[in-house]
């Protein structure tokens, strides 16, 4: 469903992991600006059906369906159906290869939905038996349902043929955040004719305008992916707004709420070793009892609050090539209690690879002692999302314990615009960092945007009395039709910008950037479309006064099986510690669905390099290396084998500074859609460091999980009897042991 298409996914293309920035107008035209279009908004906030038309209603069910993946209820007889599926990818609105059926109903506590996908090869159907979220390579049907017709965000509901769910939230600009985990019910089942779902989503699970009589919008869709063919219907054209906007719009009457109360004690333990004096030592045991509680004080407002978190992490960040780098690594966020409603941290202005790129980054909270968190619409327009926690760490001479104060204000316009308010707080031992401003989206027409943040940050540090005040400013403009994607902007950041509570990169910059792309869509089956395009970035480093820029050009071929070859030209330098450095080269990308099952996936570049030594750093040049093959021999088994190569060599001479090699093999055998087992080895080459780890996995329902895991770590070291040395032999190090039992209550 991306509406905007990736321009940069490797990090670093030239040299930086900014995102797209844009141009920063004075703020009184930009203010004065905002309220004209305000001004313009109809009082109805953008409910767009033709004029004359009606919304329909969504058949009620008196007897519910049976969730068997069988569509022999009589409830589906009645159901409201669609059935007008056209294509949005790879083109836009031709007829669909496959027939789709999809069928909507409901009852006063649950929303249903099934589907019959034909397929006249059933054979080639995609599918896995594997666990939630995972069926990403799989072929999908599923539905988009924004309960609150504000065309600013909805659920998003996908099974694949076995009836495997994945989830999450769709947002204005059709990217799915699937963070979220909901509590709801579904079964599949492959046939002589292709395949059937059915689904049952709680009323519980899901956030609404309680009222007699809801308008929801929806949009069912079909990935096919041996033809990398997506379909939907309603269909959706380029020129007219983001998916949400798009949307049907259906009435539901006498939806029943029930106050959403939750509950989930759970108990985690674990032992950690390490190696000490030749022998492995417990250095840690953790016995820790969470419970988490979740209210709904209104069908669309919910306060979440925690006591000793669990915020365990059953499985490691897979590992990173961490040497020669100009800014810290960035993880994901893995704990359940910050996941729910991560889309709400978003904000206007934001592009791949932006030098702010995030103002709420939940890794920086590292071990709360509590957390409360408030989420939801308080008004129809207006959504209100909000964090307190205290930290604890021990070993901060500065403050064992930081707090943490955030707040996401977001009003809807007209369409999918939005205007909004950030605050984000972290005080600790007297000092603090505050970030807080404004940003917004505003829909121009059809095709085109105009977003933009500004966010001013105070600074004080402990024990100080000096007030550091810095800015973060940002203004993109964004145009995308079926033939051209444009965009062009500007951004200003400041030399000591900081933000304690999210993730910056670079500071002290001044930028202007712009993107071309052409798509063009040949009459062949083999050859689905072609993307030329061209993106730059023109860097002021206001620390040194200089300029660096960044140029690549890209020429990118869509065929099927999901497949996307990639070929690029960089032309580019960079600014660090006072001097300019080449960072010009090529590389080219592959990755495919070769069959159902194997996929691989192949990035290669050679580019001129900086060694980022801030006292000494000189030119070189060096290649970047990453492969992923992944296996599925049967329905139940999956299996990856990756590798990631980086090294680095001296201009002048050509001595080799480092090469530096990671590589990890994953392996799942599902047992059935509650229970896996996965075993992961990797191995740093560069750290000589060997891992392996095992984990059994049992989730019933999201917050109802079980989970058993080992890992030890090995490296090639042998204790002499005073310290340890380098060693050809492997000496395990370090080893760990954990379970977790958690139970969702729910009343």
């Amino acid at each position: 469903m991306k509406e905007i298409e990736e321009i940069a996914a490797d990090r670093g293309t030239c040299g930086l992991r900014a995102r797209f920035v844009f141009l920063s107008v004075p703020m009184a035209v930009l203010t004065l600006s905002i309220r004209l279009f305000a001004q313009s908004i109809p009082p109805d906030g953008g409910v767009t059906t033709q004029a004359g038309s009606t919304v329909p209603s969504v058949p009620f069910a008196e007897t519910p369906p049976v969730i068997d993946g069988r569509l022999d209820d009589a409830a589906w007889l009645k159901a409201m159906k669609f059935e007008d599926f056209k294509t949005f990818k790879p083109d836009y609105g031709k007829a669909a290869s496959q027939r789709t059926v999809a069928y909507l109903t409901y009852d006063s506590e649950n929303i249903y939905f099934a589907a019959r996908a034909f397929d006249s090869e059933p054979s080639k159907i995609k599918t896995s038996v594997c666990r939630r979220d995972a069926m990403g390579d799989d072929d999908l049907i599923g539905m988009i349902l924004d309960t609150f017709n504000d065309m600013q965000s909805g659920y998003g509901l996908m099974l694949n043929p076995y009836g495997i769910q994945g989830d999450g939230i769709l947002n204005s600009q059709g990217n799915l955040d699937d963070s979220l985990d909901l509590v709801w019910y579904s079964k599949g089942m492959v046939d002589e004719q292709g395949y059937t779902v059915e689904a049952q989503v709680p009323l519980k699970s899901l956030r609404f305008p309680y009222k007699k009589t809801t308008t929801m919008r929806v949009i069912f869709f079909r990935f096919i992916t041996r033809n990398s063919e997506q379909v939907s219907d309603p269909p959706l054209a380029p020129d007219k707004g983001s998916p949400l906007m798009q949307s049907a719009p259906v009435l539901f009457h006498e939806l029943h709420y029930k106050r959403v109360a939750e509950f989930i004690p759970a108990f985690t333990f674990g032992n950690r070793y390490a190696a000490r004096d030749g022998s492995l030592a417990r250095v840690e045991e953790n016995k820790d009892f969470s419970l988490t509680g979740k209210l709904g004080l209104t069908s669309d407002l919910i306060l979440d609050a925690a006591y000793n978190p669990d915020f365990s992490q059953v499985e490691a960040d897979a590992g990173q090539i961490d040497i020669n780098l100009r800014y810290q690594l960035y993880y994901q966020e893995k704990r359940p209690f910050f996941l729910e409603g991560a889309d709400l941290w978003s904000f206007g202005g934001q592009v791949e690879d932006s030098p702010l790129e995030a103002v709420v980054y939940t890794r920086t909270i590292i071990n709360p002692d509590y957390g409360f968190k408030l989420t939801g619409k308080i008004t129809r327009r207006d959504t209100l999302a909000a964090i307190y926690a205290r930290d604890n760490l021990p070993g901060d001479a500065s403050d064992q314990h930081p707090e943490f104060l955030i707040a996401r204000y977001k009003h809807s316009l007209k369409g999918d615009s939005h205007l909004g308010a950030f605050y984000a707080g972290r005080e600790a031992g007297g000092g603090y960092n505050r970030v807080g401003g404004a940003d917004g989206a505003l829909r121009l027409n059809g095709i085109s945007t105009l977003s933009f943040h500004a966010f001013g940050a105070l600074t004080r540090e402990p024990g100080g009395t000096n007030i550091k005040k810095d800015h973060a400013l940002s203004v993109k403009y964004d145009l995308s039709n079926r033939r051209w994607a444009l965009n062009a902007g500007y951004q200003d950041v400041s030399q000591n910008f900081r933000v304690d509570t999210g993730f910056v990169t670079r500071t002290g910059l001044r930028r202007i950037s712009g993107l071309a792309m052409y798509r063009v869509y040949p009459k062949s089956r083999f050859i689905q479309k072609i993307e030329p395009f061209y993106w730059s970035y023109h860097i002021y480093d206001t620390v040194y006064g200089m300029w660096e820029t960044c140029n690549l050009f890209v020429l990118r071929f869509q065929l099927p099986r999901s497949t996307e070859v990639r070929f690029e030209g960089i032309a580019a330098n960079e600014v660090f510690a006072g001097a300019r450095f080449d960072r010009s080269g090529f590389g080219f990308r592959l990755n495919s669905q070769v069959t159902k099952q194997l996929f691989v996936f192949l990035n290669a570049r050679h580019t001129s390099a900086i060694y980022y030594d801030p006292r000494a750093p000189y030119q070189g040049y060096g290649n970047r290396f990453s492969a992923e093959v992944g296996c599925q021999p049967v329905d139940k088994f999956n299996s990856s084998l990756s590798f990631n190569y980086s090294d680095f060599y001296r201009r002048a001479g050509g001595e080799k500074i480092y090469a530096y090699t990671i590589v990890r093999s994953r392996n799942t055998y599902q047992l059935n859609k509650y229970l896996f087992l996965r075993g992961i080895a990797e191995y740093n080459f560069y750290r000589q460091r060997l891992t392996a780890d095992g984990l059994v996995s049992f989730t019933y329902i999201p917050g109802t999980v079980f989970y058993a895991g080992y890992g030890s770590a090995f490296q090639r070291v042998e204790w002499n009897g005073s310290e340890y040395v380098e060693s050809d032999r492997f000496l395990e190090t370090s080893r760990g042991f954990f379970f977790k039992l958690s139970y969702l209550w729910r009343f």
